[in-house]
């Protein structure tokens, strides 16, 4: 199952973030820059995409039903959005091959913004993993968030990672949180009452977002793994010696999730010097392209099973 944001018709969890968001927007008191922060597959951009929805659908047929946290899947916002050719909705993430968001996507970004809308709704802008801007679109896109157009609304996701102090400053930033209870409340809704009986009770005292339930999950039953009986500690294995993280990207990044995970309910309290020294071997390793293979032995070797 995916659980691409902008295929969500529902919202689970997060309606007080949208209540407070609404309220500002029907008020005229919503920030025309905002930045959703918190941790990567918590529902930040499942947010921004029903709070685009209710804005954009407005005066619609089948607009946003704010009583149910729901988006009609008839709506013409909403069908515009999917096949990418809403003329007031625009999205920024990374380019895969690059992993960055590049300057050309900002500067297109600025001359479309630069030409008269077509319609007297407002144009919104998503950006995605905004902590990925490479120094150039930075200095590029604070040009137009300090001058913004009239009736612009940007929104801002970060994954609660460093993001450059003078983009932050430009916005009114929400912290999204959910606790360890909700995230599994919304995980069965996302995958049946069943789920708790197919996870490992081992896993569940651990934290895991929605989005890195189904990411895990997708894993698991891609590769025909039976995780019922699966601990953190068996995937962690499973993934290190079987090498699944020289196979995907998006493994490689589950990987150095879980291993986070793993130091951070394990390790954080009870070995503060080993667990921030393994953090900064990680954050070196991806920072300055290291050797992968030889990070994840050492830390099954010392950390997993030592």
């Amino acid at each position: 199952m995916n659980l691409f944001p902008i295929n969500q018709l529902n919202l689970y969890g997060l309606h007080r973030n949208l209540n407070e968001l609404v309220k500002l927007y029907k008020i005229d008191k919503l920030p025309n820059k905002i930045m959703l922060s918190g941790r990567k597959g918590i529902g930040k951009c499942t947010l921004a995409y029903h709070l685009i929805n209710f804005i954009l659908s407005e005066n619609e047929d089948f607009s946003y039903n704010l009583e149910k946290y729901s988006i009609n899947k008839e709506n013409k916002s909403f069908k515009l959005i999917q096949n990418k050719i809403h003329p007031n909705f625009y999205l920024i993430d990374i380019i895969e091959e690059k992993k960055t968001i590049d300057i050309f996507q900002i500067r297109s970004l600025i001359s479309d913004l630069n030409k008269s809308s077509l319609n007297s709704k407002p144009r919104i802008i998503l950006i995605d993993n905004i902590e990925n801007l490479n120094i150039n679109s930075v200095n590029s896109l604070l040009k137009i968030l300090e001058e913004p157009p009239s009736n612009t609304y940007f929104i801002l996701i970060s994954n609660n990672k460093k993001v450059l102090p003078t983009v932050k400053s430009r916005c009114l930033n929400f912290n999204i949180i959910l606790n360890n209870k909700t995230s599994l409340e919304i995980s069965n809704k996302l995958f049946g009452s069943q789920f708790l009986t197919l996870i490992n009770n081992n896993l569940l005292d651990y934290y895991f977002t929605p989005g890195k339930v189904s990411n895990l999950i997708n894993f698991l039953s891609n590769h025909n793994i039976d995780f019922e009986n699966l601990s953190l500690k068996g995937i962690l294995n499973l993934l290190i010696d079987k090498l699944y993280y020289k196979k995907d990207i998006s493994l490689k990044l589950m990987t150095y999730e879980l291993i986070e995970l793993f130091l951070n309910y394990e390790f954080n309290y009870r070995n503060m010097n080993l667990y921030h020294s393994f953090l900064k071997k990680i954050d070196d390793t991806k920072k300055f392209n290291l050797d992968e293979e030889s990070l994840f032995i050492e830390f099954k070797t010392k950390m997993l099973n030592g």
